[in-house]
């Protein structure tokens, strides 16, 4: 029985913990990581006995022979080589290290201590690509003369410009992050790279001084076989194909589809070969599909393990890793292997990617404000930063991130400072002197409904805790509508209609609101909180998401399935509009303890709000109407089948699908009246401002 320390306790890490539960022989005993609460969570999921805040302290301990290192990329290096100098193998995530310096550092660390290093590279093991290799290997293609592979995905953080992310940090982070998993392909197939040419598409600006390469085409002249690759990342249509052209077929693995299929002869004559051959392909990839789908669902019902086409890959590339390690070999995807793939990133950022341009001088902080802004970096809180200075204000900014912010916060008047809202003492720091404080963060976290109401009732309780200790005049705390029942009802919402009476009936988030919104009126009741709740409606504009979640669900990046039937108005309103109310609120008399939702003027419903969006962007979106009824059995049906197999899940409320329609009327006059609120009226100013907005 190998013993095993996961070093992090991240997302990826419990993912390491399903697939090692998965193969025999392989048992966690040991959780690395400074937050020894995530630690612990994982340690007890793995059924680990041993839970460390350091690398230095779990080597102290002992009690495990081998090391998942599975921290940040900056860190690889710094937290995997203490186990090879001990003497200990360690599997590294991708990619082996952030520089081929540090890879060889580590490789010869390796070789001191005279244990194994390996790179997880799972994409090689993908069960599509492992059948295109098979298929090479056995010489069903004949001789292979070609290798050639599409990556062209989506990016979340690009599309929620998260750019403080790691893989936009630095000129070629984004090719270590994303392009070593095709890389990994063509290098498993082709050999080692001898020469490469590569030709860049357009640079974005994502922030004074940074540019961002997201496309690159690139020749590469392999040991084995000559080899293209098309890498797009922050694409509309999710598409990863590797293709194998030898003299007697072609071999292609869809892996986002996780399908295999060939094209070949038959032994008919050309007018029958070519329909023949069609018909066998096309067998195929329906195979492929069907294949895919039914193991999905016996997954589902529990009447088969977990067989989706990553978690498959992940199983695959660590029993690999640790099979090798049993039988005394060097692991295939080796320290030499990872070194490879981060050097071949490297000529790649140097040989196309633009010359950083010089870096700003350092922001000074301001000395003093009179405004705290708490999540001020994101969607919202940048046009709040914005049109706070616009009006005089000094601004204190306070984010998880500070990296590649726009502009704005560039300024001499603004304070950044880094932390999160369930740090007291962070939080303290952020106020300072402020006596006027805008609460934009939600505390963040995922998981169940536990985690989730520590993350956003908590941090929100923390954040009335401290304004009171630091006698701010004015906390004004940004919600959402979510927190109220908007189903149909024939009085219209105001501000003074209370959080939703049935939230146990609500989704987790929906939920964690409701909750917040009361503990705050709570607080203004029995402590005397200053505290105005503002709610935003569906928040569109420049620096937005197009595709909106209030719209309906999208199951992909082209149809959006609707929370009902789409002719609705639904309760849209402009960033800035948002932004207006939040500066308005910080000085308005006597409306402490008061509600106010921001709707604006201009409601279009889900379907034309769809058309024009998809008329913007010269893409062919389309809304699919739906019931609610419909789609509360359809979660029921899951449902049913989760307790059936053993999971306990809450039951799916009708109420919520409900809400999510939003059929429920709303009347602002009370935020006019008391902040002289005015938002937006004009349509074709908010289409500009909200839909064409998009196409830029």
């Amino acid at each position: 029985m190998s013993r095993i320390c996961l070093v992090g306790a991240g997302f990826i890490a419990r993912v390491h913990a399903d697939a090692l539960r998965s193969l025999k022989g392989q048992q966690v005993t040991t959780v690395v990581d400074p937050n020894l609460d995530a630690a612990g969570s994982l340690a007890k999921a793995a059924g680990a006995t041993n839970v460390h805040a350091s690398v230095e302290a779990a080597l102290a301990q002992g009690g495990f022979d081998r090391a998942h290192v599975l921290v940040p990329p900056d860190i690889h290096a710094g937290a995997a080589e203490p186990f090879l100098k001990a003497g200990i193998p360690v599997l590294l995530e991708k990619p082996l290290a952030t520089g081929s310096a540090e890879c060889e550092r580590l490789i010869g660390a390796a070789a001191e201590g005279g244990v194994a290093l390996g790179v997880n590279q799972n994409f090689v093991h993908h069960p599509a690509f492992a059948r295109l290799r098979d298929a090479v290997r056995r010489g069903e293609l004949g001789r292979p003369t070609y290798v050639g592979c599409v990556y062209n995905v989506p990016l979340r953080q690009m599309a929620a410009r998260q750019f403080g992310h790691w893989m936009f940090r630095e000129p070629g982070n984004i090719l270590l992050e994303q392009a070593v998993h095709p890389l990994s392909q063509i290098l498993a197939l082709a050999g080692p790279v001898e020469r490469m040419q590569a030709l860049p598409g357009p640079a974005i600006e994502i922030a004074p001084g940074r540019d961002f390469v997201g496309t690159l085409n690139v020749s590469l002249a392999c040991r084995d076989l000559p080899a293209q690759l098309r890498f797009a990342v922050g694409q509309g249509f999710p598409f990863w194909q590797v293709t194998v052209v030898g003299d007697d077929g072609v071999a292609v693995a869809d892996i986002l589809a996780n399908r295999f299929f060939t094209y070949g002869r038959t032994r008919w004559l050309e007018s029958l070969d070519g329909a023949l051959s069609g018909l066998r392909t096309a067998g195929g990839i329906a195979g492929g599909a069907l294949g895919g789908f039914a193991g999905y669902a016996l997954a589902t019902a529990k009447l088969r393990p977990r067989s989706d086409a990553f978690f498959v890959s992940m199983r695959e590339s660590l029993g690999a890793f640790h099979a090798a390690l049993d039988e005394g070999r060097t692991p295939e995807l080796d320290g030499a292997f990872g070194c490879a793939l981060v050097r071949a990133c490297e000529d790649l950022r140097d040989m196309a990617f633009p010359a950083p341009r010089p870096a700003p001088p350092p922001k000074q902080n301001a000395a003093s404000w009179d405004v705290a802004v708490l999540g001020g970096t994101g969607f919202i809180g940048t046009h709040v930063v914005r049109q706070l200075l616009a009006a005089g204000h000094g601004v204190s900014v306070m984010a998880r991130s500070l990296v590649n912010l726009p502009d704005v916060f560039a300024d001499p008047r603004v304070a950044l400072h880094r932390g999160d809202i369930r740090d007291g003492e962070a939080l303290a720091r952020a106020i300072g002197p402020a006596k006027m404080v805008i609460n934009l963060a939600h505390g963040g976290g995922g998981g169940d409904f536990e985690a989730v109401r520590r993350a956003m009732v908590g941090g929100a309780e923390t954040v009335a805790r401290v304004c009171l200790a630091a006698g701010v005049r004015r906390l004004v705390h940004v919600g959402s509508i979510a927190s109220l029942y908007l189903g149909p009802q024939p009085q219209p919402v105001t501000g003074a209609t209370p959080p939703d009476p049935r939230e146990t009936e609500r989704g987790d988030y929906a939920r964690a609101k409701v909750l917040a919104d009361r503990m705050l009126l709570d607080w203004h009741t029995r402590d005397g909180l200053p505290v105005v709740i503002l709610r935003p409606g569906l928040v569109v504009g420049e620096g937005g998401p197009p595709l909106h979640s209030g719209l309906g669900m999208f199951n992909n990046d082209q149809h959006c399935i609707g929370w009902n039937d789409g002719r609705n108005p639904l309760p849209f309103v402009l960033v800035e509009d948002v932004a207006s109310a939040c500066v308005l609120a910080c000085t308005a008399a006597g409306v402490d303890g008061e509600c106010y939702n921001l709707v604006g003027e201009v409601r279009p419903s889900a379907r034309a709000y769809v058309a024009d969006l998809a008329t913007a962007l010269g893409r062919p979106l389309r809304f699919h109407p739906q019931s609610p009824t419909w789609l509360w059995l359809e979660d029921m049906g899951k449902w049913l089948v989760k307790r059936a197999t053993g999971r306990q899940v809450p039951m799916p409320s009708q109420r919520d699908f409900l809400s999510r329609g939003m059929r429920a009327g709303f009347d602002t006059s009370d935020i006019r009246r008391d902040l002289g609120w005015q938002p937006v009226a004009d349509p074709v100013a908010f289409r500009a401002r909200a839909i064409d907005v998009q196409a830029g």
